[in-house]
């Protein structure tokens, strides 16, 4: 019973995704093809590869070790299809200047690995700094904070996450509305979805705000606002990254906010952007 390159394509996507049913409508399977996929290579090895749960599957200690070798002949097959393709090495990229590039460090450093002649277009920004770009061309696709709301744009949800507001005056309130009134704002944009979801905050709880203070260096921002300067908001995925002491959770209602692969509609993925999509995917299961 031969292994091939679909079959080894649909237990990664399972073991990242955590689903055969998920993978199944990535890949545009039927459900019980996944399944009898899955059974196969089970078969082939003599291994249970995945534990069944109610909500989906996890590797086994056998699966972990066959999806990291699976993990690797998948990127040397897609390296290999791209040089005899002679595929165009380009990456035009945006993100979030909260997110950094350093997210992306360890797709770029594989992606340079294999093709060292890679040419990369990165921009950092707001949001709705990233989506312009990509409307009008200037990017290809990017990975951004917020809600979708670009008709001519596709969202691909890829994390969920969650707001939160930072600043020293965080322990000196029980309330959010105490920890907010009358404070400074700091912000990189005004038209990132940090400032929105604030400004919806101190509109709809009648709070009045003190001086709105522009900061373009996001490590500074944090900075300020740890020392009591004023106040902002960040992702609760951030706070680790910039070891943020001083943070409030927010109601349901603002709380909610995801991670979202951007692109226009009309984009088709390259091998090489596919590639890089793929190995981000990756880094947690890894």
């Amino acid at each position: 019973m031969n292994i091939d390159i679909n079959d080894i394509r649909s237990f990664v996507n399972v073991a990242e995704l955590k689903s055969i049913s998920a993978a199944a409508q990535k890949m545009n399977y039927l459900q019980s093809n996944m399944t009898a996929k899955i059974k196969k290579i089970e078969s082939h090895y003599n291994r249970q590869l995945f534990i069944r749960k109610p909500k989906g599957v996890e590797l086994t200690e056998s699966g972990m070790q066959l999806y990291t070798q699976y993990k690797k002949m998948m990127f040397t097959w897609e390296e290999t299809e791209n040089k005899i393709q002679q595929q165009d090495s380009t990456l035009r990229f945006g993100t979030n200047t909260s997110l950094g590039g350093m997210r992306f460090y360890p797709a770029f450093n594989q992606l340079y690995s294999a093709y060292p002649d890679l040419a990369l277009t990165m921009k950092t920004g707001s949001t709705g700094f990233i989506e312009d770009e990509i409307s009008q061309g200037h990017l290809d696709f990017g990975y951004v904070l917020g809600h979708p709301k670009h008709k001519h744009l596709q969202y691909r949800l890829k994390e969920q996450d969650e707001l939160v507001i930072i600043g020293k005056n965080m322990i000196n309130h029980e309330s959010l509305d105490d920890c907010l009134d009358h404070q400074n704002i700091l912000l990189a944009c005004e038209e990132c979805c940090y400032a929105t979801t604030l400004n919806k905050i101190y509109t709809e709880r009648n709070l009045s705000q003190g001086e709105l203070v522009h900061i373009y260096d996001y490590q500074a921002l944090i900075n300020f606002t740890q020392l009591g300067m004023g106040v902002s908001m960040i992702a609760k995925s951030l706070l680790k990254k910039y070891d943020i002491q001083y943070y409030k959770e927010l109601p349901d209602q603002y709380r909610n906010i995801g991670l979202y692969l951007v692109a226009r509609h009309d984009h088709v993925f390259t091998p090489i952007e596919k590639q890089f999509i793929e190995l981000n995917e990756s880094l947690e299961v890894n």
